[in-house]
């Protein structure tokens, strides 16, 4: 049951992450074990516990990746929860969302868009919000490299689109698939991630967690650029010569989440509309949902589904 200022949540559906393969693989130090996986977190408040008035039995609510913080140090009284020393993440030291319910910190439950139904509002809990703030982070850039076009790339590059920004998408080499569907999402580009763009970038948001994608963003960013690193766990960037750091270039980081991040992106969702491509998996094939995503073999977000709702998705 839960605790003072927690709620139990029943789950209708969680979003596969890779940060999900990252905590499985031991990628990750220092999960809480036995452990729970899933952080994109879908269901309904069926209890309260003692401090809980904001929500009521019977809201749906979304639980991400940020999943408790202490409110009392620096960073969090600076708006910086996400950098919080002791906080607790969702599907790593809190148990998730691939389980029939789970506990929340209230604080931590956002209602979710009416507009979306379980399915698709489950990817805008990880791949939606940190998607967001990377977006942020690159400022006004007008022309945006997006580099790995999965979950992530796909819902922020229509937000970018729907701000006046031109994309250009870099998938897998020779992923006719994924460069079709960003294509379709309106990106002014789409090519493999071993090419340059046909025009300097004033932004790039790495999605990938490759760290030779560092390189290359920086190869393809006019001077002034900046490139963002969105994922909590990248393999080592290799050396570079400072010519490409050079001309005030910036390589910056995104860590997490917060709760304004979640209020703001949210909100702006269903305006766009973002329009969400999930795949649906049931709770006894998650390992399959994983490997899928390991695999490559998912375009858009693997979400697994335990109970369907009536609300209908944005079309």
């Amino acid at each position: 049951m839960p605790g003072r200022g927690e709620v139990l949540v029943r789950v209708h559906a969680c979003a596969v992450c890779r940060t999900d393969l990252h905590v499985a693989d031991g990628e990750l130090p220092d999960p809480k074990l036995p452990l729970v996986l899933g952080h994109q977190v879908v269901g309904v408040v069926v209890a309260r516990g003692d401090g809980v008035h904001d929500l009521q039995e019977g809201d749906r609510v979304g639980v991400p990746w940020l999943g408790w913080t202490c409110g009392e140090c620096s960073y969090c009284q600076r708006g910086l929860e996400n950098l919080c020393r002791k906080a607790q993440f969702t599907g790593y030291h809190r148990d998730g969302g691939f389980a029939e319910y789970t506990v929340a910190d209230a604080r931590y439950a956002f209602r979710m868009p009416e507009a979306y139904d379980d399915l698709h509002a489950a990817p805008l809990l990880c791949a939606g919000l940190i998607g967001y703030r990377c977006l942020r982070m690159a400022g006004e850039a007008r022309r945006l490299g997006l580099y790995g076009f999965g979950a992530a790339a796909h819902l922020i590059a229509q937000v970018a689109v729907w701000q006046g920004r031109r994309v250009f998408a870099f998938t897998r080499p020779g992923d006719g698939q994924a460069q079709a569907f960003a294509r379709e999402l309106g990106a002014h580009w789409a090519g493999g991630s071993d090419q340059l763009p046909p025009e300097p970038l004033d932004a790039a948001i790495v999605l990938a967690p490759v760290g030779e994608l560092v390189v290359q963003a920086l190869r393809a960013t006019a001077p002034a650029g900046v490139v963002v690193c969105g994922g909590i766990h990248m393999s080592d960037i290799p050396s570079f010569p400072y010519r490409l750091l050079w001309e005030e270039r910036v390589v910056r980081s995104v860590a997490n989440l917060t709760r304004a991040d979640a209020e703001e992106f949210l909100a702006l969702a269903p305006q766009v509309p973002v329009r969400v491509r999930a795949t649906p998996y049931p709770l006894e094939e998650v390992n399959r949902a994983l490997e899928d995503l390991r695999r490559g073999r998912l375009v858009g977000s693997a979400v697994v589904v335990l109970r369907q709702n009536p609300r209908a998705a944005v079309p």
